[in-house]
């Protein structure tokens, strides 16, 4: 079955090259990568163009973390109690955010992004995602590095806010790029539960 991946679109865009998506609080970011017979420079992870832009005027990034992950691997549906500002560094990686916010206006909304990290690409792509909203990537090509910042450092954090949802959920009907058979995930993952369990009366 096709995926269709989001696109971002003119009237979508609420500053220079930051888009909303369908899913409260998640948006698409553009960054310009400066190439030469080098490489490339770009600026990345830039949590001035979030305060400029409205989304959150005190976004700060307070710690940087990486995540690299082999191919077929799917870490997810997590949710955190950060905003974070991500962007996928090198590999090829199939993003799918939901929003497992029960009180929220865009609640079981699922957005779909295909990154490839293409160092010949005079564009790069990020995400800035409020907290709570659930986050799932898996490594379509690897070694995938997944680079994030958070306005909030890790033992800090209230770990009540952590929470992973099923990958599986049926409710969220995410379309994996892979078989369930062929996807490696963490026990974590494994043990996960669904929305209509965390939830029962929704």
């Amino acid at each position: 079955m096709a995926i269709n991946y989001y696109t971002p679109k003119k009237e979508l865009e609420i500053a220079e090259n930051i888009f909303k998506t369908s899913i409260d609080g998640l948006y698409y970011i553009k960054y310009k990568k400066f190439l030469d017979d080098r490489g490339f420079f770009s600026q990345i992870l830039e949590p001035e163009r979030i305060r400029q832009a409205g989304i959150n005027p005190d976004f700060q990034i307070k710690q940087v973390n990486l995540s690299v992950s082999k191919s077929k691997i799917a870490r997810g549906i997590h949710t955190e109690g950060w905003n974070k500002l991500i962007t996928v560094i090198q590999g090829h990686a199939f993003c799918a955010l939901s929003d497992v916010r029960k009180d929220s206006p865009t609640y079981k909304k699922v957005e779909y992004f295909d990154f490839i990290a293409d160092p010949n690409n005079e564009w790069g792509e990020s995400l800035y995602i409020s907290k709570k909203i659930g986050n799932s990537v898996c490594a379509v090509e690897g070694p995938m590095h997944y680079l994030y910042g958070v306005d909030m450092l890790y033992h800090e954090r209230n770990k009540a806010d952590d929470l992973a949802v099923s990958i599986f959920d049926p409710d969220l009907n995410i379309k994996w790029p892979f078989a369930k058979e062929e996807m490696i995930i963490s026990q974590r993952d494994i043990d996960s539960i669904t929305l209509r369990e965390l939830y029962p009366k929704n």
